[in-house]
């Protein structure tokens, strides 16, 4: 279990995380830029791969009315979070849409099945893949660790998962790195087509830090390299277009 928590508020308060204070991984930008990935007026249901305490589908579930979410991790610790999480008060009108699976997404076949992962079921899949590597030199705490450094399985055992539980010609959202696109686009080979890429930069003047893929399930559509997105002025303050993003007022635009 974790020893200190807090409880933190996210879209100015439309709903509210159980998120570790010390030992875990804490949800910032990423998590909530992919939320705005989805399309206005997602509806069905939405796997969040890797939850954690459940930013990601939190906020895809406050954007969202017509949208269901299963959060799905590993973590045991951290999946607590996220049941916490369901049941604040202030999350009366989410958590009936939502609930917590704790499984590894790294399995396969029938133990992914079994595990409450089944296939051709889910309508979107949102994900932030741990995407630092093990030379990186990683936090010394475990659990941040985990979420943070991809292990031997490596991106491609996302990419398959996220391919055999969408339904045909459902989309998928990743957040990743620029500097690893090669290594996403080598694990969508065969299973994801019509990949768009968005990148995010920190400032105007910088290269981009991160990216979020749009991934169609069986598409053989082109790569399409989408024009970035700037998250802060020069002086350091978020940019508008940013403010609306995260605070889901605003949807992610993909061609």
């Amino acid at each position: 279990m974790i020893a200190q928590t807090s409880v933190d508020a996210f879209h100015r308060g439309a709903f509210e995380v159980v998120q570790p204070v010390k030992s875990g991984h804490r949800a910032g930008s990423d998590a909530l830029l992919l939320a705005a990935a989805l399309p206005e007026g997602a509806s069905g249901i939405v796997a969040d791969l890797g939850a954690g305490a459940g930013v990601a589908g939190l906020a895809a579930l406050a954007m969202n009315n017509g949208l269901e979410a299963v959060l799905v991790e590993m973590d045991p610790a951290m999946a607590s979070c996220a049941r916490q999480t369901l049941e604040l008060q202030a999350n009366s009108a989410l958590s009936s849409r939502a609930k917590v699976l704790e499984a590894d997404i790294r399995m396969t076949g029938a133990r992914r099945r079994q595990s409450g992962l089944a296939d051709a079921y889910f309508d979107f899949v949102i994900a932030n893949p741990p995407y630092y590597t093990p030379d990186e030199r990683p936090s010394p705490d475990a659990r941040r660790k985990l979420a943070h450094v991809m292990d031997d399985g490596g991106l491609e055992a996302w990419m398959r998962t996220a391919a055999a539980i969408l339904k045909p010609r459902a989309v998928a959202f990743f957040v990743w790195r620029p500097q690893q696109l090669g290594e996403l686009l080598e694990a969508a080979k065969g299973r994801f087509g019509g990949l768009q890429v968005l990148p995010l930069h920190a400032r105007s003047d910088a290269p981009a830090g991160r990216i979020i893929v749009r991934a169609m399930r069986g598409s053989r559509a082109p790569l399409v390299l989408l024009p970035g997105i700037v998250l802060h002025e020069a002086d350091g303050k978020p940019t508008q277009k940013a403010q609306l993003l995260l605070n889901g007022k605003a949807r992610l635009n993909w061609a």
